[in-house]
């Protein structure tokens, strides 16, 4: 089932024995407090690993302005966009050197295709991310609803451990990383 953001929030409100919400502008101690940690902790939960779910490609529109020094063009991230993962000239996701600066990717390429994190659409979330994202939302919410050291503390770890398992499973979901480029298995040749 697709959850919301109001529902991831009011589920890990209920971990932690608050009242659940309906709304981020409900004016209750719990909805001020998910209004202003979901968003951060959401990003931050989607960036920390290369989802499959969150990974995406792109060719970028290469801007008019070029970069001051180092490279020679400048081209406009995605508005979804997260984190990179890698970048590539066209036709291929990797392989170009880059640097991220100013919310712009710059490169000596005339073309680029990234590879990145995005911010997918709640509803898109798969089951176990959820779980991971609901522990964590729940450790967070933790401290400014119960004022309980001890109980975030034990609710971090729960979440490490969501986050763990999320991740097995994520990773599951593609074909194993193998060695492209090995220099000892050239020199065996």
């Amino acid at each position: 089932m697709a959850l919301s953001a109001i529902a991831l929030c009011a589920r890990a409100l209920l971990k932690i024995g608050a009242r659940g919400i309906a709304s981020f502008d409900e004016g209750t101690a719990e909805s001020e407090v998910a209004a202003n940690l979901y968003p951060s902790t959401r990003d931050a939960l989607l960036s920390a690993y290369p989802w499959s779910f969150a990974t995406g490609q792109r060719e970028l529109p290469m801007l008019s302005a070029a970069p001051v020094a180092d490279f020679a063009n400048a081209f406009q991230l995605p508005a979804d966009f997260l984190r990179v993962l890698s970048a590539g000239p066209a036709g291929a996701g990797r392989g170009l050197s880059y640097r991220i600066a100013e919310r712009r990717l710059h490169t000596d390429s005339g073309s680029v295709v990234l590879t990145y994190i995005f911010r997918p659409d709640e509803s898109t979330f798969p089951p176990f991310f959820d779980q991971a994202l609901i522990a964590r939302l729940a450790a967070e919410f933790c401290i400014p609803i119960t004022e309980s050291t001890t109980r975030s503390e034990a609710l971090l770890r729960q979440a490490e451990k969501e986050y763990a398992a999320a991740k097995t499973v994520d990773a599951q979901q593609d074909t194993p990383a193998r060695f492209e480029d090995y220099t000892l298995i050239g020199a065996r040749l």
